[in-house]
């Protein structure tokens, strides 16, 4: 696809004027009403805009992703020349993007007519249409072809052109209300493929699938909800190969497949893996004796699987699907559905309530957002999840742990300013907690890490150019210093030699 008719906009005033009139394709509006960005980081150019405050993006595979001035956004084209087909073809493409083409051809024309005709009540567009396509050399379709067009850009806005507010890292609605697949069935998608290519029997495929740790457990995931009599022994081989990872939530979900089918000739193979280690000991506590017969582990297993796994996907926690999909490398996918949480918690905190204790908000849900967008690279998102965690601690514990990450976070992503105010928000909660739970905090590695932020950010500073705010933050971390045990202190000396070194030399004060 191509941007041959952008091209010819852009040369010619009087066609720029008439896609600007009565087209709303106006390439002297490309100032959104916000700044923003794509969550993939991928790069987005604003070509025109409408009346509206809307605005069209090229991004770097040449797609246009309109974003209207509500917080909206979706892909209309795989170029600017079918997004032009789209705008010229469909005047009031916008009133048809709930349209899908399976309510068929009458219904759509019946649609797409209506529309036409209030325009015509102010626009010449029978005129205009023609000349305007024909100047630019775009095809005449019909509106169903173009609603069906429509339907299908729409349907690729996500996961890899998610627009975000630049400042905020909130996520721009859907432009469509379409339906899409459930976030479990693009990452489950290989398990399937693997689990039926097991079933056939072939050795080979028995070898790859479960050598390949990520492949053994989408397999094993796909087992899970598709369950058969004549898995079980493949569901050995998965579990002996599943223990290499000590104890995961996949290994527990192979014991249970396989404890389900309630053979005593399994209980040997059981507990060999539950001996594997200390954490697979622990994991699959509770199992059966090795003299225990058929109904005792089969109860064992279903117990565990009632209250663990299930046959419904949709049951599974939200991280069970971001963690497998980072893990084969489907990064949006995963970034994607971790955005819209944090925006809904974000949104609404009451999602944070705890059972039974409706007046009080758990931030552990947030702790795990920012862990899994670090693991995803993405510490911008990571660092909102955190400021976010850390406003809801109760505890001085609690506080001065949310806020020591926050303060590395703040490091990391370069806003240097905001992690100084976060330390000495941290250090006044050290100076008057409020409660017992930091009487030991010069003793334990709490204190040591708060010294170590310090003074990774003093090093930081320096090299941002800051040597004033350099020497005010090594000087707070000399303080702490002091105040640790000898052990915590000896543990800090060699950073905190390195650091003073650092500041000394970028400049003396006076």
């Amino acid at each position: 696809m191509t941007d041959h008719a952008l091209r010819l906009l852009r040369q010619h005033a009087h066609l720029a004027e008439l896609a600007a009139f009565p087209f709303d394709f106006d390439l002297n509006r490309t100032d959104h009403v916000e700044q923003v960005r794509l969550a993939s980081g991928a790069p987005l150019r604003p070509v025109a805009g409408d009346g509206a405050g809307g605005t069209y993006f090229v991004c770097a595979d040449g797609s246009v992703l309109y974003a209207d001035s509500e917080g909206s956004a979706g892909i209309i084209g795989s170029s600017v020349d079918e997004a032009l087909e789209t705008v010229i073809g469909l005047p009031g493409w916008r009133d048809h993007l709930d349209l899908p083409p399976s309510d068929g051809p009458e219904k759509i024309l019946a649609a797409v007519a209506e529309t036409e005709d209030e325009f015509r009540e102010d626009y010449d567009l029978d005129e205009a249409r023609p000349r305007l396509r024909a100047a630019l050399g775009l095809p005449e379709r019909s509106p169903v072809e173009l609603i069906g067009r429509l339907y299908a850009a729409l349907l690729r806005t996500e996961p890899d052109f998610l627009l975000l507010n630049a400042e905020e890292g909130c996520a721009y609605d859907l432009l469509d209300r379409h339906p899409r697949p459930p976030l479990w069935e693009p990452v489950l998608a290989r398990g399937r493929a693997d689990l039926a290519a097991l079933r056939v029997g072939d050795r080979t495929v028995w070898d790859a699938v479960a050598g390949d740790p990520v492949r053994r457990r989408l397999a094993l995931r796909a087992a899970q909800f598709d369950r058969a009599d004549g898995d079980l022994e493949l569901l050995r081989e998965l579990l002996r190969r599943e223990r290499e990872s000590s104890m995961s939530d996949e290994l527990r979900l192979a014991a249970v497949l396989v404890g389900l089918h309630g053979r005593v000739e399994d209980l040997p193979l059981l507990h060999e893996v539950r001996e594997t280690d200390y954490d697979t000991a622990c994991g699959l506590g509770g199992m059966p004796g090795q003299d225990a017969d058929g109904t005792a582990l089969r109860e064992w297993a279903r117990e565990l699987d009632e209250a663990l796994f299930g046959t419904d996907p949709s049951d599974e926690p939200p991280s069970t699907w971001t963690g497998l999909a980072a893990d084969q490398g489907l990064v949006e996918v995963a970034r994607v559905a971790l955005i819209r949480r944090l925006d809904e918690i974000e949104t609404d905190q009451s999602l944070l309530r705890r059972p039974g204790a409706p007046t009080t908000l758990n931030p552990a849900p947030l702790s795990g957002l920012a862990h899994e967008f670090e693991e995803l690279g993405d510490r911008v998102q990571a660092l909102r999840a955190q400021r976010l965690c850390a406003a809801l601690q109760e505890t001085a514990w609690d506080r001065v742990s949310a806020r020591l990450r926050q303060a590395r976070l703040e490091r990391e992503t370069g806003q240097l300013a905001q992690a100084m105010a976060t330390l000495a928000g941290l250090r006044s909660t050290l100076a008057d907690p409020g409660d017992a739970s930091l009487r030991h905090w010069r003793d334990v590695n709490l204190g040591r890490f708060v010294a170590e932020e310090h003074y990774a950010l003093a090093c930081a500073l320096v090299e941002a150019g800051l040597p004033e705010e350099a020497r005010v933050t090594l000087a707070a971390a000399e303080s702490i210093l002091g105040e640790l045990s000898e052990a915590a202190g000896r543990a800090v000396r060699e950073l905190a030699e390195d650091a003073a070194a650092r500041v000394r030399d970028s400049g003396d004060p006076g």
